[in-house]
């Protein structure tokens, strides 16, 4: 059995976040991230390109425990791959199994954590001019501003029909995070700042100073499935040296070369 709440690599931590919407009794994130999953040995194919990949496939199925707050059957398989130059692959598939001949809807999303120098030297691009629904303001929706996302307080965003790529650039160790992904077309962004932090039983004081959470995530619509159909997320995340140009970073070159 295996239960993917740890660390992937120095650089990252996450979980799956399996979010049913519009039912009340449940955790903000959902119970996957929860659960031991089992190693899955003889898989269905993944439509996912393995070459020269390590991987893991990994299935979680409802337990009577989740029946009882969840009542709908499902099957959720995880590929973890693991590329030669340190790339991290996660796709996930989600089926409903239900006999009874009923749909289900959820949300979800891969909460991945990101250990940045300091979050004042950090910045975002592929977010900007975008839409989004600020949780520290009762979802209003806004538009972004500016040419990327900086950090100066608090953060915690949805913004949606986001791009299939974006990229978080650390300053002062001159690196840069992207995040590639197909069929999550939203992307939150969250730092608790330290009031926040402080509050957190699980978060030290200072620790939101080295962290940026970026999810690849699909929540502002939620996924319907009816029986027998399947549902496909895949989020690819990769580490590259920034160079300075100008004095800069150059955030698009590194944009299309990944």
């Amino acid at each position: 059995m295996f239960k993917p709440h740890s660390r992937f690599f120095c650089f990252l931590k996450g979980y799956n976040c399996f979010v049913f919407a519009n039912h009340g009794t449940l955790d903000s994130h959902g119970f996957a991230r929860n659960r031991f999953w089992a190693v899955e040995d003889d898989p269905p194919p993944f439509p996912t390109n393995t070459l020269n990949k390590a991987f893991v496939d990994l299935i979680l199925k409802p337990s009577e425990e989740d029946m009882k707050i969840w009542p709908h059957s499902f099957e959720f398989r995880l590929r973890v791959a693991l590329g030669p130059g340190g790339d991290l692959m996660l796709t996930s598939r989600i089926r409903n199994t239900n006999s009874d001949g009923k749909p289900f809807s959820f949300t979800f999303a891969y909460h991945t954590y990101f250990s940045v120098s300091e979050i004042s030297e950090v910045r975002v691009e592929g977010l900007e001019t975008l839409d989004y629904l600020d949780n520290l303001q009762n979802k209003e929706r806004f538009t972004e501003q500016g040419d990327a996302l900086t950090f100066e307080s608090g953060v915690d965003k949805i913004y949606l029909n986001t791009p299939t790529k974006i990229a978080i650039i650390d300053h002062e160790k001159k690196r840069t995070f992207v995040l590639h992904k197909d069929g999550l077309p939203d992307a939150v962004v969250w730092n608790p700042w330290d009031k926040k932090a402080k509050a957190m039983a699980d978060f030290g004081d200072d620790e939101y100073k080295h962290m940026l959470c970026v999810e690849a995530a699909a929540i502002e619509k939620a996924i319907t499935l009816k029986p027998g159909e399947e549902w496909k997320g895949r989020l690819e995340l990769s580490a590259v040296s920034s160079s300075y140009c100008s004095g800069q970073l150059d955030p698009q070159r590194v944009l299309q070369s990944s």
